[in-house]
């Protein structure tokens, strides 16, 4: 029997699909602290500008939004081929094993540090390794709480605005209902986690979090676009990979009524 499960395409396939949606946020929440400047990364110079009040602007970001795009491809993927309920459970997977990676990173920053692994690496410019992991890996409650809260519900939000395009749309404009379901959770996904790290967190005026969002959103906005053929090219593969009659009847039943 388990043989058989395991030579299945559609389990294979969705095993493969949930296992690189739970490590790509894992990993995106990893390197999340990490800022740079995207004029710099494309060897533009660096033009401060002003937003709904909020001056000194640039386009500072977390390393982690080179990854989140790729998130929410792979749910409009899933979506496409298993429906919404899936896409829901490898989201509430992804949440529960991001929550205990935080866990374990604040178990790991209050273990006890060996005098000698301290200075190991003053000669390479790092005086303190304690304080270096620390700060690597100890991010704040608030952007914790801010991050998971809203990958969750911007989730939510992609598969319910995917499949009210799909169902008015039918097989038709797959731009429409990937991107557009894309463009609508990565605004809410920026705003959410903005709202509750720097305005409940850190008191940020309102200025300040709507302009910084906005910043963050256009840059998302322009990557869901770009990414667009991504969907046709990878929705190809699968079709081949599966044959044309799974892939139909996947399709038909995600949008089925959920068991």
């Amino acid at each position: 029997m388990v043989k058989s499960i395991l030579n299945d395409k559609p389990t294979k396939l969705f095993v493969i699909f949930a296992s690189f949606f739970v490590a790509n946020a894992l990993i995106a929440e990893c390197i999340g602290g990490k800022l740079f400047s995207l004029e710099s990364l494309l060897g533009l110079p660096v033009h401060k500008f002003s937003l709904f009040g909020q001056d000194g602007l640039s386009y500072t970001l977390t390393a982690g939004v080179m990854l989140w795009p790729l998130e929410f491809v792979m749910t409009d993927i899933v979506n496409e081929f298993y429906g919404p309920k899936a896409v829901r459970r490898i989201s509430y997977i992804a949440v529960a094993l991001i929550s205990y990676a935080f866990i374990m990173f604040m178990v790991a920053i209050n273990i006890p540090a060996d005098s000698w692994w301290i200075g190991s690496s003053a000669a390479e410019g790092v005086p303190d390794m304690q304080k270096a992991f620390t700060g690597i890996f100890g991010q704040g409650m608030w952007i914790i709480l801010g991050s998971l809260t809203a990958f969750l519900v911007s989730q939510i939000v992609d598969v319910t605005v995917f499949h009210h395009i799909k169902k008015r749309t039918g097989e038709k404009h797959v731009w429409l209902r990937a991107t557009g379901s894309t463009v609508v959770s990565q605004f809410i996904d920026s705003f959410i986690v903005l709202f509750i790290a720097f305005k409940v967190g850190k008191d940020w005026s309102w200025q300040r979090v709507l302009a910084i969002c906005m910043v963050n959103y256009s840059y998302k906005f322009v990557i869901a676009v770009a990414l667009t053929p991504l969907i046709y090219l990878l929705e190809n593969r699968i079709i081949r990979y599966l044959g044309h009659d799974t892939a139909a009847k996947m399709k038909a039943a995600a949008m089925g009524k959920e068991d």
